[in-house]
C-alpha cells in the first residue's frame, strides 16, 4: 500500500486516518496531495487492515483547496492537454473515494472550501466541527461551478434549488445551516470532532463490513436507476448477502442474545 509523503495516513482500530498536514494555509492542496490521496483511495480497497477512513485536517482548516501558488500558478503555464490531465486527476479522486467499499467519514475541524469541500462531500459521513464552514467557492475564482463532481454529488444530498445556490453563488455557509440543509451529519464542540467521527468510523469497522460494501454500492448505482431497476439491484444484492457469514452470524447472535461478531465474510 502507499506510504504518502504529503499528508499523514495510520491505521488505528481498523480506521484508516488521513490527516492533511499543511494547517499553514488551512490544508491547501497541492500536485502531489491530489495525486497520493487519489492513489490512496484506490489502494484502500485491497488493504484488510482498514475498514473505514476518516480524513481531517490539522489546524483551523479541514482543508481550503487548491493551494494558490503551487497549482493555480502553474496551471497558468499548462496548454488544454495539460489543464485536462490535472482536472482528470482531481476527478480520479472523487472517482476512488466513491468507488472505495468502506465508509469514508469527513472530520470537518474546521473551513472546507472548493476542492475541499468536494472532498467533505463525497465521503460518506460528516462531522462537523460547530466553528466549521463549508463553501463550494469555484465560481468566485472564475471558475464553474460544477467541479469534482459538485454539480452531480451536491442536488442529490440538498436538493437542486439549494445546490444551485450554493455553487452558483459560493458563499460559505456555516455548520448549523449545513446541518439544516442535509450536508453535514452532526455538528459537535470543536474538541469532539475527531473522537465523534473515529466513534463513527470504529462502530462501522466493527460492522458487517461485506454489507457495507454493498449498501455504498447500491447507493452509488442506484443515483441513476429508476425505481424498478433499483428494486432488481437490490433484490439480486441481498440474495448475495444472505449468503455471508456475518448474515448467519447476526441471526446466532440474536438467538442466543449476545453481540455479533462480524468478519465482513
Amino acid at each position: 500500500m502507499l506510504q504518502p509523503s504529503s499528508f499523514r495516513f495510520e491505521v488505528k482500530d481498523r480506521v484508516g486516518v488521513v490527516t492533511f498536514t499543511r494547517p499553514d494555509t488551512l490544508n491547501s492542496l497541492t500536485f502531489d496531495v491530489y495525486r497520493e490521496l487519489r492513489d490512496l483511495m484506490q489502494d484502500l480497497e485491497r488493504e484488510p487492515s482498514v475498514a473505514s477512513v476518516v480524513i481531517t485536517g490539522e489546524g483551523r482548516g479541514f482543508c481550503s483547496g487548491g493551494d494558490v501558488s503551487s497549482i493555480i500558478g502553474e496551471l497558468f503555464s499548462r496548454d488544454m492537454p495539460g489543464l485536462v490531465e490535472f482536472t482528470r486527476m482531481t476527478c480520479d479522486l472523487i472517482k476512488n473515494m466513491r468507488a472505495l467499499r468502506k465508509p469514508i467519514v469527513a472530520a470537518l475541524n474546521g473551513t472546507a472550501a472548493g476542492a475541499g469541500a468536494v472532498i467533505a462531500l463525497a465521503s460518506d459521513l460528516r462531522v462537523a466541527s460547530e466553528k466549521a464552514k463549508i463553501a463550494f467557492l469555484f465560481v468566485k475564482v472564475g471558475l464553474a461551478g460544477a467541479d469534482m463532481g459538485a454539480a452531480y454529488l451536491l442536488p442529490r444530498l440538498v436538493g437542486l434549488g439549494r445546490a444551485t445556490e450554493l455553487l452558483a453563488f459560493g458563499d460559505a455557509v456555516d455548520a448549523p445551516t449545513a446541518e439544516r440543509y442535509g450536508l453535514f451529519n452532526k455538528v459537535v464542540p470543536q474538541d469532539q470532532v475527531l473522537p465523534e467521527a473515529m466513534a463513527w468510523a470504529r462502530r462501522l469497522a466493527e460492522g458487517p463490513t461485506f454489507a457495507l460494501g454493498m449498501t455504498k454500492e447500491l447507493l452509488n448505482g442506484e443515483l441513476s436507476l429508476d425505481l424498478y431497476g433499483a428494486l432488481d439491484n437490490e433484490a439480486r444484492a441481498q440474495a448475495v448477502c444472505m449468503q455471508t457469514r456475518d448474515f448467519r452470524e447476526a441471526y446466532e447472535a440474536f438467538t442466543q442474545k449476545r453481540p455479533p461478531r462480524f468478519t465482513g465474510r
